[in-house]
């Protein structure tokens, strides 16, 4: 904003209205008029009130309402006024970007902090100090960065002159999106001046989250007389008129990837392909590419300047489509988006309508298929699954931290806690937010303070993630209008027929494809083998455990790198395996499955063709795992060494979950009680989970005298 501009008068500008009319023609053209709910969120946030706090504002709308229109509006007239930089927590980095060229756009002078650009912070800082911002967007996790927390954010507390919470859905655990950095955010809040205006932002929250987030704006560490005026909730028709939704039944996961195939050339202009897993959106992705589609993975494991690039050739309409999981979510703004598919159901509706609701903003028609898969509601089991630990997991926790006295790193707590790393991380941040563990340099500390599991609360949650489950298949099966069903969802109370869905036109997607795409698909998805890379690398804090092992791990006593069938999550051979692995039973290996297997051993690049076989020695399913190998050595014309044994007193026990505990309890577990030739062996198992079975396995067989062990799965767990 210039200096000019930061000078102007109310008197000299007209009403309040006028001026915020003014300043969004500035920002959005000169055609663009204030909706009624953004003018009365920005009325509420800039008029002074009689007993001088600074109002709270929840403002629940669709996708392209023009919320971002509202703060940086309100932003430009409050700095006229005198007040200090707005403070905006947004959760993504693609939506910081979209915002920051926004209010650049309008004269706003925006700057942003997080983990990607640590050395513009002191600049940052040096030109808040010189009144030179007038927006500062901050990521979640700043909010707990000891650092940052300890020494900028009381700044930015006193300073502030308005708070912006962005995608507020994610402070709510009952919300489709619950992030525990955003619970820092209430005591952000408790730590304002009163005279700071709040305003929460989101698209999709129905009753019952809107009241958890008003209740955590209402100044939640104030006594009910103090309060003042309770929140105000604005919530706006959640109707998009451009939406054509449907739902297409296919018969299995090679005619979903065929139809795919083929109507993606049909459809008008670019947009996004959901996934559930990471392994599908890379699968469908390779797949689509191979048969000439513009296409390209966006997931979890997308490098940082990758998404930035990809992101960009859509927008550009550069790709046709982005095959992603939910990590292309929030912040990606592309108006003129023309469809969005989902290869299997997410695991809500709310959900569901926010990923939709990337589409058709500025399109008078849009696209948008779910394409709903027999695994969606394993996909969802598993991902339910890593919820909130138990009981036990937490006080564990807690006394290693009470009993360490000191601050422990992340790294340091998992070899004591059985939880995998970003499970520890989860709960650790919630612990922090309760109070009960503390964020410092060097790592986590416990406060002493006491703390109460609050299993009922926890329960609650998960009974809602189950209900919106059963919601989600009722939207599948539903014969009333789809986009109704979503609206009712999110308790919109113009929720109507749309008169634009399939039921509502009585027009469905396309089910059928053509008997060459279908072949193309199911040969695409019958290819096996994934390549397994070696530990290279023993865990860290060992030591801590009583284990003596640390850095690399030697090179004459690691494996090389392994194969599997397929992943659990592929929609390919994953689907087989599942059903052979999923109940227990110990049995023989089918003859697809030993026939696929066999084409991943044919198309193995050896440096040294295995010449003996060993199984690992399975507790749990010796017929399968030692099955398997004999027949692979018959096959192979190799030698079947035997199982490898187990020590004394050693029998199968609960998995753990994190690396060192599950090195520990497999360290000494395996024997080799048979002669073992200096050649290349084949080690083969049913499953691989954190690998380390298969790195001790494979170590003892070298120790015994092997050149080279080469592991062999079924399946990989993750």
């Amino acid at each position: 904003m210039s200096p000019s501009t930061a000078q102007t008068r109310p008197e000299e500008s007209g009403t309040l209205r006028e001026e915020a009319e003014a300043l969004l023609r500035a920002l959005a053209g000169e055609h663009a008029k204030l909706r009624e709910d953004q003018w009365r969120a920005i009325e509420a946030l800039c008029e002074q009130r009689e007993d001088g706090a600074g109002r709270r504002v929840l403002l629940v709308q669709r996708t392209g309402f023009g919320k971002s229109a509202v703060y940086f509006t309100a932003t430009a007239l409050l700095r006229r006024r005198g007040a200090g930089p707005t403070v905006i927590v947004s959760p993504l980095l693609a939506l910081m970007r979209n915002q920051i060229d926004a209010a650049e756009r309008a004269g706003v002078r925006a700057r942003t902090i997080n983990s990607a650009n640590l050395e513009d912070w002191d600049a940052v800082a040096e030109a808040i100090a010189e009144d030179a911002v007038d927006v500062l967007l901050i990521s979640p996790e700043r909010l707990n960065n000891p650092a940052f927390r300890d020494h900028q954010l009381p700044k930015l507390a006193a300073g502030c002159g308005m708070l912006v919470v962005d995608e507020a859905h994610c402070i709510s655990d009952w919300g489709h999106d619950f992030r525990p950095d955003y619970r820092r955010i209430a005591t952000f809040i408790e730590d304002l001046p009163e005279a700071v205006p709040v305003l929460a932002t989101t698209a999709t929250a129905n009753a019952r989250v809107s009241d958890d987030i008003a209740e955590q704006l209402d100044r939640p560490g104030a006594d009910a007389e103090s309060r003042g005026e309770p929140t105000l909730v604005l919530r706006g028709s959640l109707d998009r008129e451009s939406l054509r939704l449907s739902v297409a039944e296919l018969p299995d996961n090679a005619h979903r990837l065929a139809w795919l195939d083929e109507q993606l050339p049909r459809f008008e202009g670019s947009g996004i392909v959901y996934t559930l897993t990471v392994a599908a959106a890379e699968e469908v992705s390779d797949y689509l590419g191979s048969r000439g589609h513009a296409v390209a993975s966006y997931t979890g494991r997308t490098e940082g300047a990758d998404r930035l690039e990809r992101e960009e050739a859509l927008l550009g309409n550069r790709l046709k489509a982005l095959v992603a999981t939910s990590a292309l979510g929030m912040g990606f703004d592309k108006p003129d988006l023309g469809f969005v598919v989902h290869l299997g159901a997410p695991s809500s509706p709310v959900a569901y309508y926010q990923q939709i609701g990337r589409a058709g903003r500025a399109r008078d028609r849009a696209e948008v298929v779910l394409l709903p898969g027999a695994e969606d509601r394993a996909i969802w089991d598993y991902f339910g699954s890593l919820s909130f630990p138990a009981e036990e997991a937490v006080r564990r926790t807690l006394d290693v931290l009470a009993a360490e006295g000191r601050a422990l790193s992340t790294a340091a707590l998992e070899t004591r806690v059985d939880l995998r790393r970003t499970r520890l991380e989860m709960m650790l941040k919630v612990l922090d937010v309760d109070g009960a563990v503390r964020r410092v340099k060097g790592g986590w500390e416990a406060t002493g303070r006491p703390w109460v599991y609050d299993a009922e609360r926890y329960a609650k949650v998960a009974a809602a993630r189950e209900h919106e489950q059963r919601r989600m298949l009722a939207y599948e099966a539903t014969d009333r209008c789809r986009l109704e069903f979503l609206r009712a969802e999110l308790d919109d109370a113009e929720a109507a027929p749309c008169g634009r869905c399939d039921n509502c036109t009585g027009s469905r997607a396309a089910a059928g494809v053509s008997a060459e795409a279908a072949e193309g698909a199911a040969a695409a998805l019958s290819k096996p083998g994934v390549a397994v890379e070696a530990k290279r690398m023993w865990p860290t804090g060992l030591q801590a455990i009583g284990i003596d092992l640390k850095g690399k791990i030697p090179a004459e006593r690691g494996a090389e790198a392994g194969r599997a069938l397929a992943r659990l999550s592929d929609i390919g051979w994953g689907g087989p395996l599942r059903a052979l692995l999923s109940d227990g039973a110990d049995r023989e290996v089918p003859e697809d499955v030993f026939g696929a297997v066999v084409k991943v051993l044919a198309s193995w690049d050896w440096a040294e063709r295995p010449s003996a076989v060993v199984s690992m020695g399975s507790l749990t399913r010796p017929r399968l795992v030692n099955g398997l190998a004999e027949r692979i050595a018959r096959l192979g014309r190799m030698e079947y060494l035997g199982a490898l044994g187990r020590a004394p007193g050693v029998a199968a026990g609960a998995h753990r979950a994190n690396s060192a505990q599950r090195l520990q309890q497999v360290l000494d577990a395996f024997t080799v009680d048979f002669p073992v030739p200096a050649a290349s062996v084949l080690l083969v198992d049913d499953t691989r989970d954190s690998g380390w079975s298969l790195t001790v396995g494979a170590m003892r067989l070298r120790e015994a005298g092997a050149r080279a062990v080469h592991p062999l799965v079924l399946a990989l767990r993750s």
